[in-house]
């Protein structure tokens, strides 16, 4: 059975409700990168209130998903959040450090390349 592809109004609101809410899954391929990352899980959720998002993808692969730029401290990086709204939860796909070769300044938007 395919899954709806609804979209949030307003998917910030809805990533932050989630992850304040403890309605966060981990894919595998986020377990996998973040080891090798050094990103820790707790940093992400404890980030909540400075979560912009920076791009949308409301056609990817499984569900709509939007990168979002955050900092813990004075660490920045992106997490990409999938969107479920028929089950009410977000996944996080992965996590990175931008780099700044391939960020802006602000590491908020691509440079092009």
């Amino acid at each position: 059975m395919a899954r709806s592809r609804r979209l949030p109004a307003d998917p910030l609101s809805f990533i932050k409700h989630c992850v304040q809410q403890k309605r966060v899954l981990w894919t595998y391929h986020v377990n996998m990168r973040m080891q090798g990352r050094f990103i820790p899980r707790w940093m992400i959720l404890e980030s909540v209130d400075n979560y912009e998002i920076i791009e949308s993808y409301p056609e990817d692969k499984y569900l709509p998903s939007y990168l979002v730029y955050s900092n813990y401290e004075s660490t920045v990086f992106h997490v990409l959040f999938a969107v479920d709204m028929e089950d009410g939860n977000v996944r996080i796909v992965t996590a990175y450090y931008p780099d700044p070769e391939q960020w802006g300044a602000d590491l908020r938007r691509r440079r092009i390349l």
